[in-house]
């Protein structure tokens, strides 16, 4: 159990993660004050003990440990500037959690910096099911003092934490990963696509690699997804998007040439406009559009 005056912000705790990471903090004894733009998606954390507040100035106020679960870089740093105008937070762990990239990263430490707040760089593997569960897979990077305060936190929200070095090297592991996550649900979906196409079973690809040094659990349970048509979102396509575009980002930084990344970005984003709002497996409509409403073949 967590000491009762152990006070965590959660800002954006009403979204899919940052709702499920409050939750857990707050039934781990944690006093969680909850804040999102939509106050109305937060309201449910109060069930579960949680303080929910009307500004993200006066959940941060007296809280030794902050965390941001937003969508991008600017909606980051537009919160903790908002909320840390008069000199609020001074002092605190700032725990950035989210997918923003390379240069959202660097933005967020030197506000930190600036705002006197200690800058710790943590984004996740996982997505709402983890999130739930508290299995989440954190990679984390910051100053070695901050690990004793935010252990116990970390072992909530997640089954594994990794220290990786200085604040900014997690975002960098976290883009590394998150380029094979988008290829193998890329590949996935075009390879059943291609065997719809040719009047095979789709079943039998992951029939044929079931067990083998090809099978990957991911690959299952997505491909499952897009035979299925059901692309209940565990990770939105359109986020997924934004994430293939930090990517391409990072890679452009450091001078890579990497044009399957490239591709699968304008696959991702070309989706978006009628997809956006579904599962990222929903990528499978793009290269099968002909059968997206059809039942997948069985055997």
């Amino acid at each position: 159990m967590a000491d009762a005056n152990d006070t965590v912000a959660v800002l954006g705790a009403g979204g899919t993660m940052g709702a499920a990471m409050a939750r857990n903090l707050a039934r781990a004894g944690f006093a969680v004050r909850a804040w999102n733009r939509s106050r109305a998606k937060a309201e449910p954390l109060v069930d579960d003990g949680a303080e929910v507040v009307d500004a993200a100035a006066e959940a941060i106020r007296g809280a030794g440990v902050i965390i941001t679960m937003l969508a991008d870089a600017d909606a980051v740093t537009s919160t903790i500037m908002g909320a840390t105008g008069d000199g609020n937070g001074t002092g605190a762990i700032w725990v950035q959690m989210g997918t923003i990239g390379e240069d959202g990263t660097d933005r967020c430490a030197r506000l930190a910096d600036d705002r006197g707040m200690v800058f710790v760089d943590a984004p996740v593997l996982g997505t709402r099911e983890p999130a739930e569960q508290g299995t989440l897979v954190i990679m984390a990077s910051g100053p070695e003092r901050t690990k004793a305060q935010l252990t116990p936190i970390f072992a909530v929200l997640g089954s594994r934490t990794m220290w990786v070095g200085a604040a900014g090297t997690a975002t960098r592991l976290k883009i590394a990963t998150n380029s094979w996550i988008l290829a193998v649900v890329e590949g996935g979906a075009e390879t059943l696509a291609l065997a719809e196409g040719l009047g095979i079973d789709p079943h039998l690809v992951l029939e044929a690699i079931q067990g083998g040094p090809l099978d990957l659990p991911y690959l299952r349970q997505k491909g499952a997804a897009m035979l299925a048509r059901d692309f209940s979102p565990s990770f939105r396509l359109a986020l997924a998007a934004k994430d293939a575009a930090l990517v391409v980002e990072s890679a452009a930084r450091h001078g890579l040439d990497l044009p399957l990344l490239e591709a699968i970005r304008q696959r991702f984003e070309q989706a978006v406009p009628e997809h956006g709002n579904r599962d990222l497996s929903a990528t499978f409509l793009t290269s099968a559009p002909a059968r997206a409403t059809a039942s997948a073949p069985r055997r």
